[in-house]
C-alpha cells in the first residue's frame, strides 16, 4: 500500500522551472490529499464516539513515521513534521464536521 518516491529533483536554473517542478507535484499531492479526506469522512462515519476522534496515539505513531520518512529520503524532517501537524489538525476538525453532520437531526417542518 506505501509508494516511496525517492528521486532527487532535478537541477533548475531559473525560477520558472522551479515553480513548473512544484506545479507538477503539487498536481499529484492534491489528488492524494482528496483521497485522504475522503478516509477521514469514512473515520467520520465508523467511529460512534466523538471523544474518539482526536487519538494522541495515532497522531504519535503518524508523526512518528513521516519523520522516519524524512530522514530516510533526506528531507528536512521538521518540516514535513509541521506540514503534517497542520494535515492532521484540518483533519480532525473535518472529520468532527463529517461527525456531527452525519448525526444530525433532519430538519422539522
Amino acid at each position: 500500500m506505501s509508494q516511496t518516491h525517492t528521486s532527487a529533483p532535478v537541477h533548475c536554473s531559473h525560477m520558472a522551472e522551479v515553480r513548473a517542478h512544484i506545479d507538477a507535484l503539487d498536481a499529484q499531492i492534491v489528488p492524494l490529499l482528496a483521497l485522504r479526506c475522503g478516509y477521514v469522512a469514512q473515520a467520520g462515519r465508523i467511529k460512534q464516539d466523538p471523544n474518539l476522534i482526536y487519538d494522541q496515539e495515532r497522531i504519535d505513531a503518524i508523526l512518528e513515521r513521516v519523520q522516519a520518512q524524512a530522514t530516510a529520503l533526506g528531507a528536512p524532517a521538521l518540516v514535513l513534521e509541521a506540514a503534517y501537524r497542520a494535515l492532521i489538525a484540518a483533519s480532525i476538525e473535518f472529520e468532527r464536521t463529517e461527525f456531527a453532520r452525519l448525526r444530525a437531526q433532519p430538519a422539522q417542518p
